[in-house]
């Protein structure tokens, strides 16, 4: 039976997907976490700590493990995990991108400068210090631009600044963000963030799985709320595109082009793009699938999860079709409205009774703290559809959405 490695943060929403994906292909599954579990000791061979912030240590510790029992494959679920990943597959000879190349992607100011000398088009940026004076920097920064930390996810710290003041604000707020006891970086990420430039434009994200450096696309999906600033929560993803043939093809060429230019070549991808008038711009480039729940989305081949499809690759497994089922698809990220504590959720059953509406999952609990961005990057939850068109799938939604309530104290 082969052995497959688990790179599952606590914070991590993958953890459920993963595992079903794990079961339903029949593999022996080692769940490794940054916190110990309480059942470690009992079952060594299939429960590990590892500290994902530092991977060279990591891939030492998996080696030892996998001295006893071989493993076949390493997956990292979420962004915090990626590089760790990447050393312990690196280690062990596994099917993996390049060490460097993930780190590139981890860190958004060397992914700038790789996708520059690339030839990609990308946003002009600029790193700057947080012990910068900020009124100082604000001066080499040419209005409107976006503020962000280099190694957050899920738009947490992304900031939109439209003039000096607004910079100022940015800065500082993002700076606060990077002290904050549940934000864990180090390095340069804790002492710079980016500025760049502000593109206009609809904002479309690119799920795809790189075999042997070539970019197979699996999804495309529109984002049709407009993401204009100050803060960029994502709400709404739908699948298929309803952009042009042409504009598409663009898109994964661009895409397969940053990936190249980045040095990746195995593994999910997922890319966020602008497109306007002067065509797409790369905005990012993850070394890992789509985050939170939003995999659900999507079913390949004979009905085969993003997941299994994810596990199926890492261990050199073949896959019958990547081509992702013809019906439209959707799902609705919650966003937080206000910070405070969920005292109650109403309407679900109205929402799941909504034409169209697949799913409707609650991940926040009654008594959670809610902290909305861009200090926080959880959801409410998840609302999944699939309908006959695009623009049905959206209507639901919407519809689903409209009919939910949630008291915050």
């Amino acid at each position: 039976m082969d052995r497959l490695l688990l790179l599952l943060p606590t914070t991590t929403y993958r953890t459920e997907d993963f595992l079903d994906a794990a079961r339903v292909l029949g593999v022996d599954v080692v769940c490794a976490s940054e916190k110990p579990s309480t059942f470690e000791a009992h079952a060594p061979d299939h429960l590990l700590t590892l500290d994902f912030t530092d991977p060279d240590a990591a891939a030492a510790k998996v080696a030892e493990l996998a001295g006893r029992r071989p493993l076949n494959a390493v997956v990292g679920v979420d962004d915090l995990t990626t590089v760790a990943a990447a050393a312990i597959a690196e280690r062990l000879g596994l099917r993996s991108s390049a060490v460097a190349a993930v780190t590139a992607a981890r860190d958004k100011y060397q992914m700038r400068q790789c996708l520059a000398a690339a030839g990609v088009p990308i946003p002009r940026f600029r790193r700057i210090a947080l012990k910068d004076d900020p009124f100082l920097a604000a001066r080499g920064v040419a209005f409107p631009c976006v503020l962000k930390p280099l190694a957050l996810s899920a738009s947490r710290g992304v900031i939109r600044a439209n003039n000096v003041d607004q910079f100022i604000a940015a800065f500082r707020r993002i700076a606060a963000l990077l002290q904050r006891d549940d934000v864990e970086v180090s390095g340069d990420a804790a002492q710079f963030l980016l500025a760049e430039q502000y593109l206009p434009g609809v904002e479309v994200a690119l799920e795809g799985l790189l075999v042997g450096g070539t970019l197979h696309t699996l999804a495309l999906f529109d984002k049709p709320d407009p993401l204009e600033g100050p803060f960029f929560e994502e709400t709404i993803y739908i699948t298929p595109s309803r952009l042009p043939a042409d504009v598409q093809q663009a898109i994964e060429r661009v895409t397969a082009t940053a990936c190249a230019g980045l040095g990746l070549g195995e593994g999910p991808v997922h890319a966020e793009l602008r497109v306007n008038d002067a065509g797409p711009w790369v905005l990012e480039v993850a070394a890992r699938s789509i985050g939170g729940l939003c995999s659900r989305t999507l079913r390949f081949g004979t009905g085969m999860t993003l997941e299994e499809i994810i596990l199926r690759h890492a261990l050199g497994w073949p896959i019958a079709s990547l081509a992702r089922e013809r019906r439209p698809a959707g799902v609705m990220m919650i966003p937080i409205p206000r910070a405070g504590r969920l005292h109650a959720v109403h309407g679900t059953e109205a929402a799941a009774a909504v034409a169209g509406i697949e799913e409707v999952a609650i991940t926040a609990h009654v008594g959670q703290e809610l902290v909305p961005l861009p200090e926080g990057w959880q959801y409410l939850g998840f609302v999944f559809a699939r309908a006959d068109t695009p623009d049905a799938v959206e209507a639901a939604l919407r519809d689903a959405h409209a009919r939910l309530a949630f008291e915050i104290r």
